[in-house]
């Protein structure tokens, strides 16, 4: 299994991003999707998490300016981001879990800075 994220960038404060995650290869049973960040320094948490069933969590600080969705049908997990914050600025990373695996799959990191 792979994952793709693409869609970041450098953005000034309050502006907005969308960030996308595909994923291929022998996918079984995708149970969630989500996007973690790590800022330089800092551990990796999570932002963003949706089931299959579209039950979505979020970061409190993060609420109520992303929104994280899916399309089961591509495997592709999304997330928008608005009014952004020079401390959302970090390395995002896409994230499934796959039940038939039970185990993870993490793509590689996409660069989101957002100046102030």
């Amino acid at each position: 299994v792979q994952l793709q994220a693409s869609g970041g960038g450098l953005v000034q404060a309050g502006g907005s991003l969308r960030l996308s995650c595909a994923a291929s290869g022998r996918i079984r049973s995708i149970a969630s999707m989500g996007w973690y960040r790590q800022a330089t320094g800092k551990q990796r948490e999570l932002v963003a998490r949706i089931t299959g069933g579209g039950i979505t969590n979020y970061k409190d600080s993060v609420n109520s300016r992303f929104t994280i969705s899916r399309d089961n049908a591509k495997n592709m997990v999304y997330l928008q981001m608005n009014s952004l914050k020079p401390e959302d600025t970090a390395v995002y990373y896409c994230n499934i879990y796959s039940d038939y695996y039970r185990m993870e799959f993490w793509g590689k990191g996409t660069q989101v800075t957002v100046s102030s």
